[in-house]
């Protein structure tokens, strides 16, 4: 996974709170094989009517390319699925920026390089409000920790394990074995305090006879 601290895209808004897995993708599109993508299956039933038809209001139906979206409290709550974050990283979907996000969803968005910034639910209505005609411009930057939309500039909270897996492409076994070295050597300072705790070597076995 590559990793990334700057990223220009377009903005929408999904103006609603609690837009949980099951949403974000319906299970009857999870038997799919993962090498065929997910992102036609984004927010399937939003985006589309019982017929199948386009809903035409539908934000993601009405702008191409957007990249990063707004919305409120508790996104990604529900089922602990994984394929939600593959159906917005598969969409195109590089930020979601939003009051609250469900715990697992905002693990598995880190190791999948997706961007769950938290913001202040004042400074998300005041987004939402700003594109509500539309989409707008929008820059993200890591190591800010800011968003600029359409010029307004809105800061982010983000866990700094999480900011480092974005930055560097990682996830969570790749982020154990960047401590390596602090490991090793808290090993080594465990076996001399400590000696009498470690596992003894194997016996050598009798010789025959």
């Amino acid at each position: 996974m590559a990793g990334w601290s700057l990223h220009a895209g377009r903005a929408v808004a999904l103006p609603a709170a609690s837009i949980d897995t099951d949403q974000l993708i319906p299970a009857r599109f999870m038997s799919t094989p993962r090498d065929q993508g997910y992102g036609r299956f984004l927010l399937h039933d939003l985006r589309y009517d019982p017929d199948g038809m386009r809903v035409v209001d539908m934000p993601l139906n009405r702008h191409d390319g957007i990249s990063v979206l707004v919305s409120r409290r508790n996104f990604g709550s529900g089922s602990s699925r994984e394929a939600a974050v593959y159906a917005l990283v598969d969409f195109g979907i590089c930020a979601v920026l939003a009051p609250s996000f469900g715990d697992i969803f905002a693990a598995n968005a880190a190791n999948n390089g997706l961007l769950a910034g938290r913001i202040d639910p004042a400074d998300a209505e005041a987004l939402i409000a700003q594109l509500a005609g539309g989409a707008a411009e929008a820059r993200v930057d890591l190591v800010a920790g800011q968003a600029v939309i359409d010029g307004k500039a809105t800061a982010f909270a983000l866990p700094q394990t999480d900011r480092a897996k974005l930055i560097n492409g990682w996830d969570d076994i790749d982020l154990t074995r960047a401590e390596g070295p602090r490991i090793a050597a808290f090993r080594a300072a465990r076996k001399d305090a400590a000696g009498w705790s470690w596992p003894r070597a194997p016996e050598p076995p009798d010789p025959p006879g």
